[in-house]
């Protein structure tokens, strides 16, 4: 029998929605670095096979600040909103059943190791950046020496940026930054996203209080409309995350097409996750 064919890590997002929730899963290995259990596996169906990631909610460690059994919902939740945007910057994710019950499966994205990628994230000396750089803060480098912790002043990670403001999210690291082929850049790991309660943290500041671009404010309008009662959207958020998140969702949106900037930090919450990357 022929071997099944390999989808790219990036192709018509349908297509590897359905490989996703009606292929067989098979688990090949655990991911050890990561707080709650996820394991590398393939999925096959239909011909087609492809490597993902499945984070069976069993494997999810309790949180004070966020109901348990909710995180892989909530990633799920964090892939519609950025479809809703157009920008695709969450690989495909779906909540399906598993080897180890319900959980998160989400599309793996390998990186094109030939891809002369500009980097994303730097420590420099001196109190400013240079063009092309927005500074995030000041980092301890040892021996008593500190360096500027700064992000690329890139479109892409503008992008995230903004996304982020809109699912509130309370962990972008710099860890969670991934490019694949041709330059694309993804984002992963959003269990803990779409909280009532303001908890950005980030590592993407470097715009906080700079004019939104007329992009992403394009994409927050058409956000507000598909947020409207009986749309799509809502459904189909409504059955992710609760109707007081998918309420603070849309008052989240509004409130930045009524600002017109990106947010600062609020200063009740720590800013920058820890470990930043």
């Amino acid at each position: 029998m022929p071997a099944p064919e390999r989808i790219p890590p990036r192709g018509v997002s349908a297509g590897a929605v359905e490989l996703l929730t009606h292929g067989e899963l098979t688990v090949r290995g655990q991911i050890r670095e990561a707080s709650n259990a996820v394991l590398l596996c393939t999925v096959a169906y239909e011909g087609e096979q492809a490597d993902c990631v499945y984070k069976p909610v069993a494997g999810e460690r309790p949180l004070w600040d966020f109901p348990d059994g909710t995180l892989a919902q909530r990633e799920v939740a964090a892939y519609e909103v950025s479809e809703a945007t157009g920008w695709g910057l969450v690989p495909p994710t779906v909540l399906r059943d598993g080897p180890y019950g319900e959980g998160m499966c989400q599309l793996w994205i390998e990186g094109d190791a030939d891809a002369a990628e500009p980097e994303l994230l730097a420590l420099v000396d001196g109190e400013t950046p240079e063009d092309g750089w927005k500074a995030i803060g000041f980092a301890e480098v040892g021996e008593g020496r500190t360096a500027l912790l700064v992000h690329a002043d890139d479109a892409r990670l503008r992008r995230l940026a903004v996304l982020d403001a809109v699912i509130n999210n309370a962990d972008r690291k710099g860890g969670h930054l991934l490019t694949g082929p041709g330059g694309r850049l993804y984002a992963i790991d959003h269990g803990v996203t779409f909280n009532v309660e303001d908890k950005l943290r980030t590592l993407l500041w470097g715009w906080a209080g700079e004019p939104l671009p007329g992009e992403a404010v394009a994409v927050l309008s058409r956000l507000d409309e598909g947020l409207g009662e009986g749309c799509a959207l809502a459904e189909q958020l409504g059955s992710l995350i609760t109707s007081a998140e998918v309420e603070a969702l849309r008052e989240r949106v509004a409130g930045l097409l009524a600002s017109g900037v990106h947010p600062k930090p609020s200063g009740e919450w720590p800013a920058i996750p820890w470990p930043p990357v």
